[in-house]
């Protein structure tokens, strides 16, 4: 025990001991914590009856036996009616005459951490002056007197009652900010809600659920504090008033977020309805999961049913191209049967198209997300675009300012929005029109990427349908799987597609991705200019790659060998050890950097031509990261920044 607790136990021992009045402290387990000198003396209690951990029972044992309550026939019954009594403790006030004549009250309450305590009061005094004023007091008449002793009591039992009332409100008072500090710290609103809708409780959660929403909501109307949400989950109250538990998903129209609703009926058996409970959750991530995996499902069922068909189908176009082929090899045939095998051919041909978009869209695929800058991704988009639209096309890309670097499957995102420009290009009614393509931020939740045109809209029923593999409004022109080949990516990274008219004309189609920012990698390429150690053997490819690390703003040291480069690897603020991993002489770039790591350098990058399948290249790979080759300035970027 330190010199401070023994201090503090110390001034605590001596404040008790200056009560007049004796006091005791039992803890849960019927064991003494705490007593004063007064207590001992009150009861003539030995030395080993005020000891910390002294029994309870022991104590009432002591008592019974020197006949503090009187005669007694047996002790032990005794014993154990007043020990049961003390297990079922409750708030009490008595006053009992002791055996030696002297009137004590006993005042007794509970702890919040278990056990009571109790207090002692001779009222011997007092219990002489009322016994003196019924003496000397003739002229009063007995009710009189009896009912100043009846009061002169009640307002001694009040008065252990407001005692234990202020207990209570105490721990009331604790136990309401325990929960509110519980339910603040909960990733979920949790409200309560009247017979009338009023909020009656909020742990103060609702703006973090629903961005835009008041934080202070208790004693408004749920219509006034939920605004627009009110109307999706206004039937979903009235029944909830009508005794149903209801859980429901909906999503959040200004922050795109998907939020679970859980309605509790605040009713006691059949008793009167008092209101509803309410919690609301932001499940975003959960159901961007559950999208990802349900495609994930479909893909490997449709994989399942299509990859025998696709085999027996193969074969067959097999066989026709290979009859027909030979057919279309004879000079002989009359002009209508040539164009006939032509037209099969071409068919067939087409057939083997399907096949293979049929297999990338139920075949399995990695997702490969990586930081991206979208500006630049959208730039090569252009390039991409542009020679295949017509002269009077125009492509108009609106980007929001500052969106920050974001981990996307790049390949994906291109390719769904390279199809969708192609579709805006063919729905255009003539050889003009405008093509427009905008990216920005909703809230925290989503990248939202729209593609409209000036063209005629889609359908009603390519609304209903256009998602469906072989849905088609070009004819035989059109396969129906580019737009469902966007849907099968897209949902695969967890997002959504929306197909849309727009008010002034034309269609849209809406993608939304989650936004997740590439912290890490912004963190890394703030880390500003390093030192680094290049490593390679032959001096064309080492002149190329220092020359990209000082584009980068890096400052470089070379080395053509194992040997030259371990001996520069003690050099005072070396950042990054970057090393082909075949070098010329016995020891590889790998080995060198095992070595490095053993010696604390964090950064290590391999780079080599090797190809993955290579024994070597996929050791090292294992170990550390590796940069493929040939590599330009954004691939070496990249692969520093990231380590991938």
């Amino acid at each position: 025990m330190s010199l401070a607790e023994e201090t503090h136990i110390k001034l605590m021992s001596a404040g008790l001991n200056m009560i007049q009045q004796a006091l005791s402290i039992f803890d849960n387990g019927l064991r003494l914590a705490v007593s004063n000198r007064r207590y001992q003396e009150m009861f003539e209690l030995p030395d080993w009856l005020v000891q910390p951990g002294a029994e309870f029972e022991d104590t009432i044992r002591y008592l019974v036996a020197r006949g503090e309550y009187g005669p007694v026939e047996d002790t032990e019954e005794a014993v154990r009616i007043r020990v049961e009594a003390a297990r079922a403790f409750v708030p009490h006030y008595m006053e009992r005459e002791r055996a030696n004549g002297r009137w004590i009250s006993v005042e007794g309450a509970p702890l919040p951490q278990g056990g009571w305590v109790t207090v002692y009061t001779d009222i011997t005094e007092v219990k002489l002056q009322e016994r003196l004023l019924q003496a000397h007091s003739e002229e009063l008449s007995d009710e009189l007197l009896a009912h100043t002793k009846r009061l002169a009591q009640t307002n001694r039992a009040l008065a252990a009652s407001n005692a234990a009332l202020e207990q209570a409100k105490r721990e009331l008072t604790e136990m309401e900010a325990r929960t509110r500090l519980t339910t603040e710290m909960m990733p979920a609103h949790i409200a309560h809600l009247d017979r009338d809708l009023h909020y009656t409780f909020s742990n103060r959660r609702l703006s973090a659920v629903f961005p835009g929403l008041p934080q202070n909501i208790v004693g408004l109307p749920v219509h006034k504090a939920l605004g627009d949400v009110y109307d999706k989950i206004a039937p979903l109250l009235a029944r909830a008033l009508e005794g149903e538990n209801l859980v429901h998903e909906f999503t959040h129209d200004a922050s795109g977020r998907r939020i679970r609703l859980s309605l509790t009926p605040d009713q006691l058996g059949d008793g009167p309805m008092n209101g509803i409970y309410v919690m609301s959750m932001d499940v975003t991530e959960e159901a961007q999961a559950r999208a990802a995996l349900a495609q994930t499902r479909k893909r490997e069922l449709a994989a399942q049913l299509s990859s025998g068909l696709a085999h027996d189908f193969g074969n067959l176009l097999t066989i026709i191209l290979g009859l027909q082929g030979q057919l279309a090899r004879k000079t002989d045939l009359p002009a209508d049967i040539a164009q006939a095998v032509q037209s099969t051919i071409a068919a067939a041909r087409r057939g083997g198209v399907l096949l293979e978009r049929i297999a990338t869209i139920s075949g399995h695929r990695e997702l490969r997300p990586q930081p991206t800058d979208l500006a630049a991704l959208l730039d090569d988009l252009q390039l991409m675009a542009r020679p295949a639209l017509p002269q009077g096309v125009t492509l108009e890309v609106i980007l929001e300012e500052d969106l920050p670097v974001l981990m996307l499957d790049q390949g994906a995102v291109q390719d769904s929005l390279l199809n969708l420009i192609l579709n805006a290009r063919d729905a255009l009614d003539g050889p003009k029109g405008q093509i427009t393509l905008s990216a920005r931020r909703v809230i925290d939740t989503w990248l939202e990427l729209c593609v409209t045109d000036t063209g005629t809209g889609f359908s009603e029923s390519a609304l209903e349908k256009g998602l469906d593999p072989f849905f088609s409004t070009k004819g035989c022109e059109g396969s129906g799987l580019g737009l469902a080949m966007v849907y099968d990516q897209i949902t695969l990274s967890g997002g959504t597609v929306r197909l849309a008219n727009r008010p002034e004309g034309g269609a849209e189609v809406t993608l939304r991705l989650p936004l997740k920012l590439a912290a890490a990698t912004l963190a890394r390429s703030q880390q500003g200019p390093e030192l680094v150690l290049l490593v390679e053997d032959t001096d064309t490819i080492r002149e190329s790659v220092r020359e990209m690390l000082c584009d980068l703003g890096h400052s470089v040291i070379e080395a053509a060998s194992h040997d030259e480069a371990l001996g520069l690897t003690e050099l005072p603020g070396l950042g990054v050890v970057l090393s082909d991993i075949n070098l010329e002489g016995g020891s590889s770039g790998l080995d060198l950097l095992r070595t490095c790591r053993a010696r604390g350098l964090p950064r290590l990058h391999l780079m080599t031509a090797l190809p993955p399948s290579d024994a070597l290249h996929k050791e090292a790979a294992a170990e550390f990261p590796v940069l493929a080759k040939p590599f330009t300035l954004p691939d070496l970027r990249e692969a520093l920044e990231t380590g991938i």
